[in-house]
């Protein structure tokens, strides 16, 4: 897949206002952080209903969107309204809703731009664009910098007299099974539409797609952060 800067160039645009919403959204109180998520989480129902309409047994779909959506836009707000991190740190960002968003940022672009430029082996025919090369750069990449980004930054803000909560091994394993999750729901994604026809979920961001084509990443990334900060941490 070769690098094309018009594509790139749309792309970066639309994320950077629209990473500008969610951190502003997310950072600022509880309730924006709230409504954010509903807004967000009625835009993947909708589409996602689009897709699962056209399929054969579409009851089933149906009772698997209330895992794939519902239950992972739960997990994502209880991490950020029960983060276990909250209590050791002197400031009221919170790290781990902002860990995940920034692993799937970090691996989303570092994956396009890596396939860009060396990518020649196709990961699979259900996303005949992303590459074997692209994929395992952005998780290595997503690694390096997301995973040795979160120690550092609680350590930053360690509360004096408390000890530190989080390893260094523990934010390079989260951020590895975030990006992995990550790209597994990108490509769980990519088989719906494919088995609906269609190229993308939606059309609300130019340069990405729809809701899904977004956020599908996310929904799978989040379950399994959740349950190794409810297990480990």
């Amino acid at each position: 897949m070769a690098f094309n800067r018009k594509v790139f160039s749309q792309r970066a645009i639309t994320a950077f206002f629209f990473v500008a919403v969610m951190l502003t959204a997310l950072c600022w109180s509880d309730w924006s952080f709230l409504l954010l998520v509903i807004v967000i989480h009625a835009g993947c129902w909708v589409e996602y209903q689009q897709l699962y309409t056209t399929f054969r047994y579409p009851l089933r779909y149906l009772m698997l969107g209330l895992v794939y959506l519902s239950l992972s836009w739960a997990l994502f707000i209880d991490l950020k309204t029960h983060d276990p991190l909250a209590t050791s740190v002197a400031t009221s960002l919170p790290l781990l809703a902002l860990f995940v968003l920034a692993c799937m940022w970090i691996n989303d672009t570092m994956a396009y731009l890596v396939g860009s430029f060396i990518g020649r082996t196709p990961l699979s025919s259900v996303s005949p664009k992303k590459t074997w090369e692209g994929t395992i750069g952005g998780v290595l990449l997503t690694v390096l910098i997301a995973g040795s980004l979160l120690p550092r930054l609680i350590s930053h803000h360690l509360l004096p007299d408390t000890p530190m909560p989080l390893q260094w091994i523990d934010g390079f394993l989260m951020a590895f099974l975030a990006a992995a999750f990550g790209t597994a729901g990108d490509l769980f994604e990519s088989k719906l539409k494919r088995m609906a026809g269609v190229k993308d979920s939606g059309r609300i961001l130019p340069g990405h797609g729809g809701w899904l084509d977004r956020f599908d990443s996310l929904l799978w990334a989040t379950p399994v952060i959740w349950l190794y900060v409810r297990l480990f941490l």
